[in-house]
């Protein structure tokens, strides 16, 4: 059984995803955009991102990526299981991602969505985690940066448990 320690606390989310929010809306004040999900991580932080953005013109997208599986460490291979479905060309994007662990996926969706010519490429990531960083990947938006460990919560899973939990864990084995 895991023993489960608080990193963030919902308080501290909630006040975090605003933040970002209006560093978003700063950045573009007129121009409309196009906010990809990664599933199914990212789908809390981007429906209260979406809740928090001040703007008449948005529109929500979602891919989904196999790389995980049922297992702690990413395999290395970046599978895509659920393309995007509305066109990108000349629109800004911003993908966002729960956690950038080790940047593969990042790196792969990168490239994968510059061949839908977007006018530009934001990556809005809720944890940025270092301890296991392979590919350095630009983030332009990060809610919470930490070191290491494995975290669970607010859409964060272990084996497809703990994403229902609002705040982020980390997880100690016993």
């Amino acid at each position: 059984m895991e023993e489960l320690k608080v990193l963030f606390t919902p308080e501290e989310i909630r006040k975090r995803v605003e933040e970002l929010a209006l560093k978003i809306e700063n950045d573009f004040p007129e121009d409309p955009l196009v906010l990809i999900g990664i599933l199914k991580g990212s789908f809390i932080f981007l429906a209260d991102l979406v809740r928090a953005l001040k703007r008449k013109t948005l529109e929500i997208d979602f891919i989904r990526v196999k790389s995980y599986g049922y297992s702690d460490t990413s395999s290395g291979e970046v599978i895509i299981t659920k393309d995007i479905e509305i066109p990108l060309d000349g629109k800004n994007v911003i993908l966002v991602e729960d956690i950038v662990d080790t940047g593969i996926t990042i790196d792969f969706l990168l490239k994968h969505l510059s061949l839908h010519k977007p006018k530009s490429i934001k990556i809005c990531a809720f944890i940025n985690k270092l301890e296991r960083r392979e590919v350095e990947v630009s983030l332009d938006y990060v809610g919470f940066t930490v070191e290491g460990g494995f975290l669970v919560g607010y859409g964060l899973d272990y084996a497809e448990r703990y994403r229902h939990l609002p705040g982020v864990y980390e997880v100690l084995k016993k």
